[in-house]
Order: structure tokens, then C-alpha cells, then sequence
């Protein structure tokens, strides 16, 4: 499988049954478009396969910013449509909660947090499950997009936390650092398929609020 997530950094991995074969991340969050096709040909080159081997794309569908989002959602696209592969969407915040979950006790509930910008967090609500399979993570709320005040106080992960801290109280800093990542979004739904939950063909972007760009409503007349 190959995976795309541009919900925050921009990252591509190859995965074989969950196992990470390949992986690419950025450390910016504004180069999506120009970064994420090189690193997908180039993750190809690495682990020696070729696009007729691939069996399906997965693409991280926010919530984000308008364009960053975008450049991973319209490259999933076009990827599955040049190479006749079907393409499965899910939540970003996935990716995160997952990698959360693999530290935490049966039964606990948690939150995950990437930066919204204007001063609020994209986050999300789960819970740790175990079973023959090991840990997963359950959603129970969200996404949502708030301030960092509104976060219900349950221990909070992620890199949009970390920005947050002195408002975080419930912050695990060993995660400040953590953004979603493709290889994490595809361990995600392997955990999924192997507990028979199939993926979801639905990549449309999950934005959770208006684009900056609107066009006015009334329009202004020309000067003459």
C-alpha cells in the first residue's frame, strides 16, 4: 500500500501488511505540493516496486489547511487513477491516536492535537482497546476544531498540543513532537483490517471550518 497524508507535514510511506517499508517526511509544512510525486517515485526506487505492484493508496483526509490538505488528497487521486488503483481515505488524526495507543492501558481514554493555526487545535477523542491483534484506537468524539481552553481534561497528544503547553496541563511531553505521518495512518488501518473494519472510500477533505479565501457578496461597482 501507499500512503499520503499532507495534514500537517507532508509525508508518503509504503507498508506491506502494516510493516513500514519505506517512509518520507518533511519538517515543513508548506511545501506539500512540490515535495510529496519526487517522494513517492523516489520511495518506489527504494524499495524496488513498481506501481502494477502496488494493491492500494491511502490518503490522510484532515483535518488541515485548505491547500496543504489538498496536495495530499489530489495526489492519492491521481496516483489511483494513473495506476487503476483504488483509493481509501481516513482521518489524519488517526495516524496519531494509534501511535498514542500503543502506550497506553486497556480502556484509557485520550485526546490527539495537530495545529489549526489562529490560535486553535484540530483534535480528536479515542480510546485504547486490546485484543489477539494488541492495541488500537477506538474514536469516541471529533474531530473538532477549538481553542486549547475547550480540550476536555484527558491527556493530550501531538505536536499542536506542544504548542499549547502552558494551557495543557494534561500534555504527554514525551509526544509534543508527534505530527501525523503516513506510515502511522497506514499502520492505523491495518489494525483496522485485520479486526475486519474496511476501509473507507470516502477522501473527502475534512477542513472543519471556512477557507480565509470568500467571494464578496455583493459586487463592487466599476469606476468609470
Amino acid at each position: 500500500m501507499l500512503s499520503l497524508d499532507s495534514s500537517s507535514i507532508a509525508s508518503a510511506a509504503l507498508t506491506r501488511n502494516g510493516e513500514v517499508l519505506a517512509e518520507f517526511a518533511t519538517r515543513d509544512t508548506r511545501s506539500h505540493a512540490e515535495a510529496l510525486a519526487p517522494a513517492v517515485y523516489n520511495l518506489l526506487g527504494q524499495a524496488g516496486i513498481e506501481p502494477p505492484q502496488l494493491k492500494a493508496i491511502l490518503v490522510g483526509t484532515g483535518p488541515g489547511p485548505f491547500t496543504g490538505l489538498r496536495a495530499g488528497l489530489v495526489s492519492a487521486r491521481t496516483f489511483g487513477f494513473a495506476w487503476q488503483l483504488p483509493v481509501y481515505g481516513m482521518c489524519s488524526l488517526d495516524a496519531l491516536a494509534h501511535r498514542a495507543a500503543q502506550d497506553a492501558a486497556e480502556g484509557t481514554e485520550f485526546l490527539v492535537a495537530t495545529d489549526a493555526r489562529r490560535k486553535e487545535l484540530y483534535w480528536g477523542r479515542y480510546m485504547t482497546h486490546e485484543d489477539g491483534h494488541g492495541r488500537f484506537a477506538r474514536p469516541v468524539g471529533g474531530p473538532q476544531v477549538t481553542a486549547p481552553d475547550q480540550l476536555p481534561a484527558l491527556p493530550v497528544h501531538g505536536y499542536g498540543a506542544g504548542l499549547h503547553a502552558a494551557q495543557l496541563p494534561n500534555l504527554v511531553t514525551d509526544s509534543a513532537e508527534w505530527q501525523p505521518t503516513a506510515a502511522d495512518l497506514s499502520r492505523a488501518a491495518w489494525a483496522r483490517q485485520e479486526r475486519g473494519i474496511e476501509l473507507s472510500t470516502d477522501t473527502s477533505p475534512l477542513y472543519l471550518r471556512e477557507s480565509d479565501a470568500k467571494v464578496a457578496v455583493h459586487r463592487k461597482k466599476a469606476l468609470r
